[in-house]
């Protein structure tokens, strides 16, 4: 694959992840997030173990000058972005009358806004060229009424359906993978130190087994991913329960 991956949030998490197993295929990479320091880090240990190229661009998805920027080299045709990987999130509490509103525009911003807009920006450059995949980061909390964090990534999820039955027939794929609890810093991001977060044991699931089932399923253009059994057994069993029932499971955790 000498081909170039772009990815948002890849300081750390599923991010850093991405970018280990598409360097260990060969892919060129772009690396966005907001540390900067942690991105060099990142690169310089990507260049040493894998000889990939690697840039760094340091960027607020929230902010328009940084979305700007992203949206800019997602597009450049004279550097095409062959895997465009929309990871880029944070959560927030289930309690959204309680939260602070200006988070939840962030929130809402980040998520749904940089989503839409860089998938824009690559599916212009993609469809001209007639291949490229999209990869959206989205999660469980989709299928089930979990505050403003399910919702938004609901709109992923329908956004992504959508856009791989319209473009994969013109060569893109877009496909949304749909984690469950999985083992990075999200949580702690959250303020909850490891082992606080209300999970147990047996929903947790690895970064390395989430994001490899990820890159399997946008490689065969499934336009929803689910890795692990479990969790496509839970999202099959929730849609059955009723309302308030769901609300209640979904309430499980952080």
């Amino acid at each position: 694959m000498a081909k170039t991956a772009l990815i948002t949030g890849a300081s750390s998490g599923l991010g850093a992840e991405f970018a280990r197993q598409l360097a260990a295929r060969g892919a060129a990479l772009v690396l966005v997030a907001r540390d900067r320091g942690a991105l060099d880090e990142l690169a310089g240990d990507l260049k040493a173990q894998y000889g990939v190229a690697v840039e760094v661009l340091a960027a607020d998805l929230v902010s328009q000058d940084g979305l700007d920027a992203v949206a800019a080299r997602v597009g450049d045709p004279e550097r095409p972005v062959e895997v465009l990987v929309n990871n880029a999130g944070f959560g927030l509490g289930l309690d959204f009358a309680a939260n602070d509103i200006a988070d939840e525009e962030r929130h809402l911003d980040l998520h749904v806004r940089a989503t839409m807009r860089l998938t824009h920006a690559a599916l212009g450059a993609m469809l001209e060229r007639g291949h490229g995949r999209v990869i959206n980061v989205a999660s469980v909390a989709a299928f089930m009424p979990r505050g403003t964090y399910g919702a938004v990534k609901a709109w992923v999820v329908s956004f992504s359906r959508w856009a791989n039955a319209t473009y994969s027939p013109r060569g893109v794929t877009v496909t949304a993978v749909c984690p469950g609890f999985t083992h990075t810093n999200f949580h702690e991001r959250m303020g909850l130190a490891p082992g606080r977060e209300g999970v147990p044991p047996l929903m947790w699931l690895d970064a390395a087994d989430v994001v490899r089932a990820g890159l399997r399923d946008a490689a065969a253009g499934r336009a929803v991913s689910i890795p692990s059994l479990r969790y496509k057994v839970l999202v099959g069993a929730v849609r059955l329960l009723p309302a308030s029932l769901a609300a209640r499971l979904a309430a499980t955790g952080r």
